[in-house]
């Protein structure tokens, strides 16, 4: 068994995005079968909704998928689905701040803070 040292030698060794998105695939999963009877994890992928607690209001029970998270995890971006995307470029209250263009099928918020998003999928482990 390497140590964690080796591994991480390993990773900072890898090429290229493609080399190391495969390690971080298992890596998640292994991170959601120790979490999963204590939290739901947070990680890109995931869809949920955005809870009733977040300002500006538009973007209340809006839906999509979890993006990548800033440096500290704190918050995500996220990729809202086709129908919440329209939901918000036709919400009177949304006026200017958030420009959808008309063909825009998928728009993406930036840092939307980690306590306003619940998950709505079943984690996929193995």
């Amino acid at each position: 068994m390497p140590t964690v040292a080796e591994i991480r030698a390993f990773i900072r060794e890898l090429p290229d995005v493609v080399s190391v998105a495969i390690v971080q695939e298992p890596a998640t999963e292994r991170l959601l079968q120790l979490d999963a009877g204590q939290r739901l994890v947070i990680t890109p992928g995931r869809i949920g909704r955005i809870n009733a607690t977040i300002r500006p209001a538009c973007l209340r029970l809006l839906t999509g998928t979890v993006q990548q998270p800033n440096h500290t995890g704190t918050r995500f971006d996220f990729l809202l689905d086709e129908a919440s995307t329209k939901r918000l470029r036709l919400d009177p209250n949304n006026g200017t701040r958030f420009r959808i263009g008309t063909d825009e099928k998928r728009y993406r918020l930036a840092k939307v803070p980690a306590a306003s998003i619940e998950l709505t999928d079943t984690p996929t482990v193995s």
